[in-house]
């Protein structure tokens, strides 16, 4: 039986992210590329001869859709019409689909096992393809990231998780790099290539100015290396100046607590004074309150409110004689 691996350029790789990281939402599309078998023949003392053969899938480019559920309802059955706008125009074969969560494992839905099958089977495929990434942040400042991805395939009624491995990256040789190159079918591409090929490769195919290049690339990296670590170096400061900051406000609340429970302690007591029964008023000759507003008199006014007063005494004192 043949070993599937699924291959992936890291431009396409990288354009994944970079499309999921400027949206608000998760998101889905279709896979294009090749699929093809690879026989590889080895001799050993103890065999004579041993044939490995490998199937292998060679994601080259992706279709992003505007939104959630475009080719298919809820309940995972496939929209025909959204479908067939989707493969328009579209001269590479589908090979499968793809599906980025954020903040989710490594695993496949219901739903998207549904869609799965019935998407296989409209597209006559029984081995198609589902690339899952999952991006998740690493630090609580959300400053960076990782995005963990695998490829699944349905096989003897259980989905198989395919290995993705990409065709750029990895300590390889310099033969052995340029023998595991991916297919492109980009004119763009071809002329990129065929335009700075003859800088790299002499007359009779074989490669010159090698060695520039990897020193080019040397110091490259270590120009890589010392923005990392000042990055990494910044970070760190910023999250203990953070925590310091919670620290001093967690203080500052508690202080504040403290001075209003002071205060409500501190709180003088209500006195007799303010009590409006037990403010003086003046009376007049007769008994009743003088009103606020009356000016004080005069002294001829007073004089004969006395000689008034002593006249009503004494006709008191005869009557009761």
């Amino acid at each position: 039986m043949a070993e599937q691996s699924a291959r992936m350029p890291g431009i396409v790789l990288s354009s994944l992210m970079f499309q999921h990281g400027n949206t608000d939402s998760d998101a889905e599309g279709l896979v294009f590329g090749e699929s093809g078998f690879d026989e590889q023949l080895t001799i050993s003392d103890s065999q004579t001869n041993h044939v490995h053969i490998q199937e292998i899938y060679n994601i080259q480019k992706h279709v992003t859709c505007p939104r959630l559920c475009t080719f298919y309802c809820s309940s995972g059955e496939l929209k025909v019409d959204e479908l067939q706008k989707l493969l328009s125009d579209r001269k590479q074969p589908v090979i499968g689909w793809f599906r980025l969560r954020r903040h989710s494992e490594q695993t496949m839905t219901f739903r998207e096992k549904l869609v799965h099958h019935n998407l296989s089977h409209f597209l006559s495929n029984p081995n198609l393809l589902f690339l899952l990434l999952t991006p998740s942040a690493v630090t609580s400042s959300g400053s960076a990231h990782k995005t963990e991805f695998s490829a699944f395939i349905y096989r003897d009624r259980r989905f198989h998780n395919v290995p993705v491995l990409l065709s750029n990256l990895g300590l390889l040789e310099q033969n052995a790099y340029l023998r595991t190159t991916t297919p492109c079918a980009s004119m763009g591409y071809s002329r990129a290539t065929s335009k700075h090929s003859r800088r790299f490769f002499g007359a009779d195919g074989a490669l010159s100015e090698v060695t520039e290049v990897n020193l080019m690339n040397d110091s490259l990296q270590v120009e890589l290396q010392k923005v990392c670590s000042a990055v990494e170096q910044s970070e760190r400061s910023v999250e203990t100046l953070r925590s310091e900051v919670s620290a001093l406000r967690k203080k500052l609340r508690k202080r504040s607590e403290r001075e209003v429970v002071t205060c409500t302690d501190e709180a003088p007591p209500p006195t007799l004074s303010c009590c409006s029964l037990l403010v003086t008023r003046t009376l007049d000759v007769n008994g009743y309150l003088v009103p606020e507003e009356v000016t004080v008199a005069t002294e001829e006014e007073e004089t004969m409110t006395t000689a008034a007063c002593g006249k009503r005494l004494r006709k008191r004192r005869r009557r009761q004689i």
